[in-house]
């Protein structure tokens, strides 16, 4: 679990700016899936994800691109056991959408600088209310949940449509669970669990973590 460097007294906005460029510029030296390639780390985060959603029948995640955490081999898990998979994709006038996740060959990049999106019939933003539980991408996550995502706000007006008792988990490498707080505004979204190569486990003050 590592520190985040010095931003006492930045701004809010700025402090993430700053911690986003230093998480970034350390993942560029991780392993990167451009050309298709798996490695252990990516093995050991689909097994810690599939124990964590184990039982849930639909489930919204993201398929990872360059060197984010690896979602990819869990997607093709997930479709082999007959799971209900969404996605994010751009609807009509740039909206934020989900699509349903038929298999890797469906998978395109369908909007320039966009992750691989699934064809067929957008689905509307608020069909995330018919999910089990939300796997979403990370730059860090801190120990009471606070997580610092790419800055574009995707997720952060998407959770808010979540049905009440499903499970939020942010997927990371071990050393982006920081053991200091994350600089947080209003509008930031907690996750209830983190999923790492190492391990997967609930967080402080997830409803799920307290059995209420």
């Amino acid at each position: 679990m590592r520190q985040i460097p010095a931003i006492a007294g930045m701004e809010t906005s700025d402090a993430k700016d700053r911690l986003r460029r230093e998480l970034r510029q350390q993942r560029r030296k991780r392993h990167s899936h451009l050309g298709g390639e798996h490695d252990a780390a990516c093995a050991a985060l689909m097994e810690h994800a599939l124990q964590a959603v184990e039982g849930m029948g639909t489930i919204a995640a993201y398929v990872s691109v360059g060197d984010e955490p690896c979602t990819r081999l869990l997607l093709e898990r997930l479709e082999a056991e007959g799971r209900e998979v969404l996605l994010p994709v751009l609807g009509p006038q740039l909206s934020r959408c989900w699509g349903r996740f038929t298999g890797v060959a469906d998978l395109a990049e369908r909007a320039p600088g966009r992750p691989p999106e699934p064809g067929g019939e957008p689905l509307p933003a608020e069909a995330i209310s018919a999910v089990d539980a939300l796997l979403i991408p990370a730059l860090a996550i801190d120990r009471s949940g606070q997580r610092l995502g790419q800055g574009g706000g995707w997720y952060d007006r998407a959770l808010p449509l979540r049905r009440e008792g499903a499970l939020v988990l942010a997927m990371v490498y071990d050393d982006e669970l920081l053991s200091t707080s994350l600089p947080t505004e209003g509008h930031d979204q907690r996750v209830d669990a983190v999923i790492t190569p190492e391990q997967w486990f609930l967080l402080e003050g997830s409803v799920f973590a307290s059995g209420s």
